[in-house]
């Protein structure tokens, strides 16, 4: 065992190493008695272990203890002392110490060495645990959001094939069906009309499916694609919904943008399915570092633990893509209340001119 000792008597270093060395603790030891010695053995080499005297002439266990903490990997510290009161004993475990001694019963000596020496690789090995998950979760992160703007690009690219191609052909076939009526007779006309009935139903699939993608509004702006969400839904479920909007609007990058667009949507949905309100308030806010969603109910609330069930992985996924971009989304729920709180980084994201 690499062994540092702070000690100023010469005799009392051999007896603690005689001491080790009879209770089987085999150690190669070097001894300073200052502040000098104690910084330059630190840079000299790594020890495993430092044990102090309380009280040398120009030095004391407690400054020798924060400068040993003040490593980038501070070694374990044992104080070994001839006087050393219980208040100062006390506050030098507050302060980082692992145990001490009086230098009168060093009996349990080598049991302090290895409870140190075990409390140390421990706290290394949770040191390391962390630093596992940390990278683990950042991975983890990365890795989603990757996936959401792979996800996201490849619905903007079918959006765009669905507008050009698709909805191209349909309209050209429109033009052509509707050039034919003037030339056809009573009985062929009636089935042009079904075929032109069946082709508005398939343009309409086609602009629903490219809004449910991509969501054309967006080009408008976050505040306005909002507005037209909640203008369709009070349309659709004949519900009252309050939107504001709060704040200099910015042009989001298209990952924030369909985040907070997404979220509204889920919560939307959410309330139409299950909560039955009287009223419903969505609040956007443009602040100066981050962009907000609040949607708010006043329906049944949320049962406990409903956010963990099955159904519930589109608020999960909308809580995995905010945190992907640096946010959080917050549920709460509370006497028939239920608030959907996004909040996101506006990173170097200039005000709309």
């Amino acid at each position: 065992m690499r062994l540092l000792v702070i000690e100023d008597s010469l005799l009392d270093y051999e007896m603690l190493l005689a001491t080790l060395a009879l209770q089987g603790i085999d150690a190669r030891a070097e001894r300073v008695e200052d502040a000098a010695g104690l910084h330059a053995a630190l840079a000299r080499e790594r020890w495993e272990l430092v044990i102090s005297d309380h009280q040398l002439p120009a030095f004391s266990s407690g400054e020798a203890l924060a400068i040993v903490r003040a490593q980038p990997a501070p070694p374990p510290f044992i104080i070994v002392s001839g006087v050393l009161g219980e208040e100062a004993a006390v506050e030098a475990m507050r302060r980082g110490a692992d145990d001490f001694l009086l230098k009168g019963r060093l009996a349990r000596l080598a049991v302090a060495v290895r409870n140190a020496l075990a409390a140390a690789q421990a706290r290394r090995d949770s040191a390391e645990a962390q630093e596992r998950l940390r990278a683990s979760r950042e991975q983890l992160r990365n890795l989603s959001q990757r996936l959401q703007t792979l996800a996201d690009e490849e619905r903007a690219a079918i959006a765009r094939e669905l507008h050009d191609e698709i909805g191209g052909t349909l309209t050209a076939v429109r033009f052509d069906l509707d050039s034919l009526q003037r030339h056809l007779a009573p009985e062929p006309l009636a089935r042009l009309h079904r075929a032109q009935q069946a082709l508005v139903q398939a343009g309409e699939a086609a602009r629903r499916l490219m809004h449910g993608l991509r969501p054309p509004t967006l080009d408008a702006g976050l505040a306005a694609a909002l507005q037209s969400q909640v203008r369709a839904f009070r349309e659709r479920h004949g519900l009252p919904v309050d939107f504001t909007c709060s704040g200099a609007e910015r042009t989001l990058p298209e990952p924030l943008a369909m985040a907070v667009y997404r979220t509204c949507q889920e919560a939307l949905t959410n309330i139409a399915k299950h909560a039955g309100p009287a009223r419903i308030g969505i609040d956007l806010h443009f602040g100066a570092e981050t962009v907000s969603l609040e949607v708010r109910d006043d329906g049944r609330g949320l049962e406990a633990g409903a956010l963990h069930k099955p159904g519930a992985l589109g608020l999960r996924g909308l809580a995995e893509r905010a945190r992907a971009s640096g946010g959080a989304l917050d549920v709460s729920s509370e006497d028939g209340r239920t608030t959907v709180l996004l909040w996101l980084p506006l990173d170097a994201v200039e005000p709309c001119q």
